[in-house]
């Protein structure tokens, strides 16, 4: 201001008081935050809900991926592999499901 720097002076002043609004926003939901945040044991099992669905995903993609390529191939020897690919994925995809079936049971717990 000493110096006549007005347009610079109310720059700060605007960017300064858009900063306290901001602090006093975040302070005020603070609270509600934590409420809201779920417990360290619920995120995991959060987490892992999510990591085996994932799992699932991926399987299922895999398992139409070898169908498909069963479907096209020809060769006797590369469709018995194909074959056995396709139910080892399937096998793998029934385990993930029966532990997504168990985590979603243990949030549907904890989360009473």
């Amino acid at each position: 201001v000493e110096q006549q720097q007005l347009p610079q002076v109310a720059w700060l002043a605007e960017h300064l008081a858009a900063q306290l609004e901001a602090i006093a926003r975040e302070a005020s939901a603070w609270s509600l935050r934590e409420w809201d945040s779920a417990p360290p044991k619920i995120a995991r099992w959060q987490r892992k809900r999510i990591q085996h669905q994932d799992f699932e995903r991926r399987l299922r993609e895999m398992v139409a991926e070898r169908r498909a390529r069963l479907a096209r191939v020809t060769d006797l020897v590369e469709q018995q592999t194909l074959h056995r690919e396709v139910e080892a994925y399937e096998a793998r995809l029934a385990r993930c499901r029966h532990a997504l079936e168990k985590i979603e049971n243990r949030l549907a717990r904890l989360t009473r």
